[in-house]
C-alpha cells in the first residue's frame, strides 16, 4: 500500500507539470459560439482568446481548450454571436451625451405634440431663463410644415427659447430670442447662412446653418463640467450598443483636452478618433500636428470642414434648384480660405473630413481636393496617402463618382440617413436627381471605399439600425416609397465591412484593429442574434450583449 501511494504522488506532479508546460494563458475566452473574423478570407471561428489587449487565438472550440487552464474567465456564449468591434465612423459624442440629458424632441411625430413638450417644459422655468432643445423634425409630421416663431411665442413670452432640428443645421427660435440677437425683416443673410421669411417678408423663425449662430452666441455657454459629464454620458451610452470606438465628427480643443482627463482617470471606455472644427480648432492641429496615442484610445489627425448644410432643412448645395424650393441651398467653405488648410493638411498629415451633401457641394469639394493634391509633391507630403474623406456623400452626379476611387476619397455614409429622408427627400431633389442619392452600392461597385456611421445624435444611433438600414433600405416598420432605388442595398458582408474593417483604413488602424485576428487589439461587438443569417426584420429585434475595448469587458449584458 506505501509503495502504491508513493507511485501515485509523483505521476500527480508529471501531470501537473505537462499540462502547465501546456497551457496557453489567456485572460477570457469566449467559446461555443459564432465568430465572423472579417479576416481576408472572411473565415468563421468557434472561440476566441484574449490576453491582455490582443487576441492570441481564433479558431475551434477544441483549440481554446488550451488556454482554459490558466485562471482565464471563461465564458460560453452560445446565445450570442461575436463581431468585430463595431465603429461608428461619424457621431458627434458629446451631442450623444447632452441628448441624453436636455429637452429631446427626438421621435415626436407630430407639431402639436412637439410643442405640447416644449410648452410644459417652459413652465419649470424661470422667467428670462434660456430654454434649449434638439431633435425635433417635420418628415412625418401630418401638419407637413416647419414649425414657425409664432408656434412658440403662445406660451414663451418670457423666455428666450432655441430649438435644434434633428439635422444640426436649423433652428427654431421665439421672437424673444430674434428680438435679443436683433433680427428683424431687414436683416441681412449672412455667408452660408440663411434667414428664413414668410411671403410678407416676415421672419419665420427658422434660422439656416451659419444664421444660427446670430443666436446660438448668446446662449449660455456650457461649462467644462457639463461637458465633461456629457462626454462621459456619450461613451456610456455608446458601449451599452455595441460602438468599440466613436470617430468624432468636429469638436474644439476643450473637448479633446477633456477626453484625455476621462482616459487618464480610467474612464475612456471606448477608442475615440477625433477631429477637430473648422476655425481656432483646425488653426491649433495644424500648428502642432496630430495629437498620436500609442495605445490607439484617442487619436486626434481630422479636420472637419463644411461645404454645405443639411438636405431637409434645404442647406444643401445643388447645381439646380430644389424641386419643391426656389433655391439652390449654401455654400458654406470659400475657396480662398480653404485651400491653403488642404495644403497644408498635406504636408502636416492632417486627415481632412468635409460635409457635402448636395452634388455641387460633393463636385466642388473633390475639385479642391485635387487641386491640393496636385499643389502639394509627394515629397513633401507627411503621408504619401491621406485617405480624405468626405463626409455623407449624399448626393453625388455620376462623373463625380467615378472620382472617389481615382482620388482616394473615402465616402463616410450613413445609412439611417437614407431611412429617415425617404420620407422627403424625392420632394427635395424629384425623380430624375433622387438615383444619385444615398448611392453606397455605386460607390462600392466603382472601387471606392465606403465606411458608415449613425450622425448622432441626429439619427438615433444604433448599429443595428444602421447595419438593417444598409441592406435593406428600408424604414424601421419596413416602409421605402416607390423610385427609392432598392438596388443600392448592399450585401450583409458589405455591410459587416462598413462598421469594422474599413472604418479602421479610415482611421488608419486597419493593422491593428477591425477584424478578429491574432495579434490584433481585442475589440469585439457581441450581438443577441445571428445578423449575417436571420430575417431583415428579426435584424432589428437584436441587441448588444456585450462590449470589448481594448481586451476589457466595457459592457456586459448576457
Amino acid at each position: 500500500m506505501k509503495s502504491r501511494i508513493l507511485f501515485l504522488i509523483p505521476c500527480f506532479v508529471l501531470v501537473t507539470c505537462s499540462v502547465d508546460q501546456d497551457c496557453q494563458k489567456a485572460d477570457i475566452i469566449l467559446f461555443n459560439t459564432k465568430v465572423y473574423t472579417v479576416d481576408d478570407s472572411n473565415s468563421i471561428a468557434e472561440a476566441i482568446a484574449i490576453k491582455g489587449k490582443e487576441i492570441v487565438y481564433v479558431g475551434d472550440n477544441k483549440g481554446v481548450k488550451n488556454y482554459k487552464c490558466s485562471k482565464s474567465r471563461i465564458i460560453d456564449l452560445k446565445n450570442g454571436y461575436i463581431f468585430p468591434g463595431f465603429t461608428d465612423s461619424h457621431a458627434h459624442l458629446k451631442g450623444i451625451g447632452y441628448r441624453e440629458n436636455t429637452l429631446n424632441l427626438q421621435g415626436i411625430n407630430s407639431l402639436k405634440e412637439t410643442m405640447s413638450i416644449v410648452e410644459e417644459f417652459t413652465k419649470s422655468k424661470k422667467p428670462g431663463e434660456w430654454i434649449v432643445g434638439r431633435g425635433w423634425i417635420e418628415k412625418v409630421w401630418p401638419e407637413k410644415r416647419f414649425p414657425n416663431k409664432y408656434d412658440l411665442d403662445r406660451f414663451s413670452k418670457n423666455n428666450p427659447l432655441l430649438l435644434e432640428r434633428a439635422d444640426g443645421h436649423a433652428v427654431l427660435v421665439n421672437s424673444y430670442a430674434l428680438k435679443l440677437a436683433g433680427i428683424d425683416s431687414n436683416s441681412i443673410d449672412p455667408h452660408g447662412g440663411a434667414i428664413l421669411r414668410d411671403k410678407n417678408g416676415e421672419v419665420t423663425g427658422i434660422l439656416i446653418d451659419r444664421a444660427t449662430n446670430l443666436v446660438e452666441k448668446l446662449v449660455p455657454k456650457k461649462t467644462p463640467e457639463e461637458d465633461k459629464f456629457a462626454l462621459e454620458q456619450g461613451i456610456k451610452r455608446s458601449i451599452k450598443l455595441g460602438w468599440t470606438q466613436i470617430q468624432n465628427a468636429g469638436g474644439s480643443i476643450q473637448d479633446l483636452e477633456l477626453l484625455k482627463k476621462i482616459k487618464s482617470e480610467g474612464n475612456l471606455l471606448l477608442r475615440i478618433y477625433f477631429s477637430v472644427s473648422d476655425g481656432i480648432p483646425a488653426e491649433e492641429l495644424l500648428n502642432k500636428g496630430p495629437y498620436l496615442d500609442k495605445d490607439n484610445m484617442l487619436i486626434a489627425r481630422g479636420i472637419k470642414l463644411y461645404a454645405d448644410g443639411a438636405l431637409g432643412s434645404r442647406g444643401a448645395y445643388l447645381k439646380d434648384n430644389y424641386s419643391d424650393s426656389k433655391t439652390k441651398g449654401l455654400l458654406i467653405f470659400k475657396k480662398e480660405e480653404t485651400i491653403p488648410k488642404l495644403k497644408d493638411a498635406l504636408k502636416k498629415g492632417i486627415q481632412i473630413q468635409t460635409h457635402a451633401i448636395g452634388d455641387l457641394a460633393n463636385h466642388i469639394t473633390l475639385n479642391w481636393y485635387e487641386e491640393a493634391f496636385d499643389s502639394v509633391p509627394l515629397e513633401e507630403r507627411s503621408i504619401l496617402n491621406p485617405r480624405w474623406r468626405i463626409e455623407h456623400s449624399q448626393n453625388i452626379q455620376p462623373e463625380d463618382q467615378t472620382r472617389f476611387n481615382k482620388l482616394g476619397i473615402i465616402a463616410s455614409m450613413q445609412p439611417s440617413h437614407a431611412i429617415g429622408d425617404l420620407h422627403f427627400a424625392i420632394d427635395r431633389l424629384g425623380l430624375k436627381r433622387i438615383k444619385n442619392a444615398y448611392i453606397w452600392k455605386s460607390l462600392l461597385d466603382q472601387g471606392a471605399l465606403v465606411i458608415g456611421g449613425t450622425d448622432a445624435p441626429v439619427e438615433i444611433g444604433d448599429p443595428l439600425i444602421e447595419f438593417y438600414a444598409a441592406v435593406t433600405r428600408k424604414d424601421v416598420d419596413g416602409f421605402y416609397t416607390e423610385n427609392w432605388n432598392l438596388e443600392q442595398v448592399i450585401t450583409r458582408e458589405e455591410a459587416l465591412k462598413m462598421f469594422t474593417i474599413w472604418p479602421s483604413y479610415g482611421a488608419f488602424q486597419e493593422k491593428v484593429r477591425g477584424s478578429l485576428e491574432v495579434g490584433k487589439l481585442a475589440d469585439l461587438s457581441v450581438f443577441s442574434k445571428d445578423i449575417m443569417e436571420i430575417s431583415e426584420e428579426d435584424i432589428l429585434e437584436a441587441r448588444n450583449i456585450m462590449t470589448l475595448v481594448d481586451g476589457k469587458i466595457v459592457y456586459e449584458n448576457l
